[in-house]
């Protein structure tokens, strides 16, 4: 079975573009964060048990591979092919080690100096509008995709949101005008027990007092949420990332 069937199959779509969540105007950068941002979810580390994950995982990478090679990317493009014999697709790949390789460790001092710079800014806001727009004003959604997010934001993120609603900027969705206090509480509870986990695992690993930063790597990690990463990569692409070598064309 071919890439695109395989991205048919595992993905429900054959647009090697709507893998990465983006679009064929996509900039290499866009397909960049694209692929970082899906394989986020279903990285093996995550569930190394899990083979569909794993299946998943390394057809993302070779989607990746193709859309980030200018001479692929073009076949791709004009014809909708994918040449299944180059080197990048037919050899035994670690996918793994690929993805290792292109996004480094981010260390939790970047995180914290990022969110110093992030939070306040108007592209912070640019981005909670569009998480809004996207979740359609469902907070717990909202709060689990904010960028360097917490509980103690939430009143922060729906004041950005509502000022929007206000400008006429965005719509104002029921599910934020109209949110319930039960919703609130119950969303609010699990922020808790999330902290509680924080905070045992503070205990075991002997962090000390870096118990905030621990709380806000749990959160930059949980398995099923969306994180709106772009803006954290672009500011950390030119000092982390390493592009990969070209591939090279086997025989057709």
């Amino acid at each position: 079975m071919g890439l695109i069937e395989r991205c048919d199959e595992l993905f429900k779509t054959s647009n090697l573009y709507e893998v990465l969540g983006t679009t064929k105007q996509a900039t290499e950068a866009d397909i960049r964060r694209g692929y970082y941002k899906v394989s986020l979810k279903i990285h093996p580390d995550r569930a190394p048990d899990d083979a569909l994950a794993t299946e998943k995982f390394q057809v993302l990478g070779k989607v990746y591979a193709v859309l980030s090679d200018a001479e692929q990317k073009a076949v791709y493009d004009e014809q909708g092919i994918v040449d299944e014999e180059i080197d990048t697709l037919s050899q035994d790949r670690c996918w793994t080690e690929y993805w290792r390789a292109l996004f480094p460790t981010i260390t939790m001092q970047d995180i914290i100096e990022f969110e110093k710079k992030y939070k306040g800014t108007e592209e912070e806001r640019q981005d909670v509008l569009q998480i809004y727009v996207r979740y359609e004003g469902d907070m717990d959604l909202i709060m689990q995709c904010v960028l360097c997010g917490s509980v103690d934001d939430e009143p922060r993120i729906s004041s950005i949101i509502q000022d929007g609603i206000d400008k006429k900027e965005v719509d104002d969705f029921p599910a934020f005008t109209k949110e319930s206090a039960r919703k609130k509480k119950a969303r609010r509870k699990r922020a808790d027990e999330e902290r509680q986990e924080a905070e045992e695992m503070q205990k075991e690993m002997g962090l000390g007092d870096d118990f905030e930063s621990l709380t806000k790597m749990i959160k930059l990690r949980q398995e099923n949420s969306e994180k709106n990463v772009n803006s954290f990569l672009a500011n950390l692409e030119k000092k982390y990332a390493k592009k990969p070598g070209k591939s090279k064309k086997g025989k057709k």
